[in-house]
């Protein structure tokens, strides 16, 4: 394990409405506690810092982190990216999304090396086996300095997309062949937003 990078902050976004799932997904238990911990616990180390994303403080202030809202309500998911680069305190911000409960640690240490050099390093995937590239957003390091204005601008001109401002940005993709030889099975991109997906994540955990 490598050393807490001294000017990253982790922070994990835990803003969605989780519909799908008819629950709160923080909360849902893929190994036996609720996934929120999970992910915390598998971030744990990797930045100076680490701060919680949520409107809803009084759930989440039992863990003990910094908890922040939303900047700008009700604009999405990029106005969570917004909030978690607002919040942080470090030149650089690692957002990761609290319903991935798998994590390719030496895959997130390549983009903390890599962010020394651009303004985002972003992962992206291959949508299906005919589809286009699709960034992972959510699995990504971000410069606050250099992203804060473009985000912000973005959101003003009503573009709600989290890939809105990246034409402002210089980003480094990390693609499937370069992500593989970190994450192989791409499970750091397993999300969990249904109860199937639940059950998945649960026999995958199990394995």
């Amino acid at each position: 394990m490598t050393a807490p990078s001294p000017d990253l902050t982790v922070a994990v976004l835990a803003g969605g409405k989780s519909s799908r799932m008819g629950s709160d997904k923080a909360f849902v238990r893929v190994r036996g506690r609720p996934l929120i911990e999970d992910v915390l616990e598998q971030m744990a180390g990797l930045g100076a810092e680490t701060v919680l994303i949520t409107n809803q403080p009084q759930a989440y202030r039992y863990l003990g982190v910094p908890l922040f809202g939303d900047v700008l309500p009700d604009v999405g998911a990029l106005g969570g990216l917004y909030s978690a680069l607002h919040h942080s305190t470090r030149a650089r911000t690692l957002c990761v999304a609290c319903d991935m409960p798998f994590v390719a640690r030496p895959l997130l240490e390549h983009l903390i090396a890599l962010s020394a050099d651009c303004d985002a390093v972003v992962p992206r995937l291959r949508a299906g086996p005919a589809g286009g590239l699709e960034a992972e957003p959510f699995r990504a390091v971000y410069a606050r300095a250099a992203c804060l204005g473009p985000i912000r601008a973005a959101l003003d001109a009503g573009r709600r997309r989290v890939i809105s401002f990246f034409p402002d940005v210089r980003v480094r993709f990390v693609d499937e062949p370069e992500i593989e030889r970190f994450d192989p099975d791409h499970r750091s991109f397993f999300n969990i937003n249904t109860p199937e997906d639940l059950d998945r994540a649960r026999q995958l955990a199990g394995a």
